[in-house]
């Protein structure tokens, strides 16, 4: 007996040893402003949240008519993507049994990589460029298409949409991408293209998904879909009134993109941690009454089995206490809830628009109408116009 004690102590100190995983969480105080908090925490805070704290200056940046800062964050992000289907040293550590997800470098759920490369198509496409534009909202395409090496039906309406009118403002066939929007759509149909028209609406509202974990170990990754109180907006410029209802919904998107099971995300982890949680406590169970009868029987041998399956239960304990199952719910949490688009015909020179955010029965919700000066210029290129129910009042763009 007391030739297995010591071995028995130091299997256990091992095992308590390599399985404790210490995670550091980095002190920052924020004080709620996105535009000072994520610059901030792109340079100071945890290098595994670059790019959730990049993806929220953006969205706030763009609404503010800060473009630089907007661009500087989406280039930043979109580059630090390309490491999903690569060698992510973090992304291999969480996708082991002992560590947790939230050590994983964040680049987000499909919906959120979408929203990337959305946001940058705009700001390409206001610098004059719609052919990168197009690039990007393909990217969208592809990111809501595939994950993980399994392939899905994109069906985002906004993406092919623009994707074809792109094309048709670059002269070529948009037909195919537009018919793939109207097969899409499900909430508004999108109407055909007007090469002619100059002036773009980009325009966004609603609170979007927040993600939340439920399940014995926080395992399964769910989304809330948060209410909106506007349904559709309504822009009035030059004797033009046009009421236009979403396009997309992300809520939509974080739940039912086809293929992944959003709350079984980490099963195999929670499965894993489960069958040790038992084995562990069994073995123990056993070892003691072993050991117990050994000890009241004087039979050496019978001791030594019992703590022999007391240390392996322990350490077997000790294992899956080490398991972290817990689910990514980062979030990026200042996406809008709905996307949608429309086109006018404005003349050369400055314009003003307002914009008007309106609830379930077609009313303006107050202290939500934007104001934005447009100032349209000669010649073909195409002027942007983004406003969502955040953005900041009076705009000049």
């Amino acid at each position: 007996m007391k030739r297995f004690c010591p071995a028995f102590f130091c299997a256990v100190l091992l095992v308590s040893l390599c399985g404790c995983v210490t995670e550091h969480e980095h002190d920052v105080v924020l004080t709620g402003n996105i535009l000072v908090d994520g610059p901030m925490m792109v340079s100071n805070g945890p290098p595994n949240d670059r790019v959730l704290w990049e993806y929220r200056t953006a969205a706030a940046a763009i609404r503010q008519g800060d473009d630089q800062l907007a661009k500087q964050s989406l280039d930043d992000a979109i580059t630090r993507l390309g490491g999903i289907y690569g060698p992510d040293k973090s992304a291999r550590k969480a996708r082991s049994y002992f560590h947790s997800e939230r050590v994983k470098n964040f680049i987000g759920e499909p919906y959120e990589r979408v929203m990337a490369y959305y946001y940058r198509g705009i700001l390409y496409w206001r610098d004059g460029e719609p052919d990168n534009a197009r690039a990007c909202f393909r990217s969208g395409e592809i990111e809501d298409s595939s994950s993980e090496g399994e392939q899905y039906t994109a069906d985002y309406v906004i993406l092919d949409y623009l994707d074809g009118l792109a094309t048709t403002k670059l002269g070529d066939d948009g037909s195919d991408a537009f018919a793939r929007s109207l097969r899409e759509a499900h909430l508004a149909k999108p109407p055909p293209y007007d090469p002619n028209a100059n002036v773009l609406f980009f325009l966004e509202f609603g609170p979007g998904p927040v993600k939340y974990a439920t399940g014995e170990y926080k395992e399964e990754l769910r989304f809330l879909i948060r209410q909106s109180r506007v349904r559709s907006a309504r822009i009035n410029v030059e004797g033009q009134t046009v009421t236009i209802g979403p396009w997309d919904d992300l809520g939509f998107q974080a739940t039912t993109r086809g293929g992944r099971i959003m709350d079984h995300v980490l099963k195999d982890k929670a499965v894993f941690k489960t069958g040790t949680d038992i084995a562990g406590k069994v073995g123990m169970i056993a070892g003691t009454e072993t050991a117990l009868a050994g000890l009241q029987s004087h039979n050496q041998t019978a001791g030594e089995v019992g703590l022999g399956l007391l240390a392996a239960g322990i350490v077997t304990e000790i294992v899956s206490a080490s398991v972290t199952p817990h689910a990514d719910t980062r979030t990026w949490d200042n996406l809008p809830r709905y996307l949608t688009f429309t086109a006018l015909s404005l003349p050369p020179g400055q314009h003003t628009a307002t914009v008007e955010f309106l609830n379930e029965v077609g009313e303006p919700l107050p202290n939500l109408t934007k104001t934005v000066t447009i100032n349209v210029p000669a010649g073909k290129q195409d002027k942007v116009v983004f406003v969502s129910d955040r953005s900041a009042t009076p705009l000049t763009i």
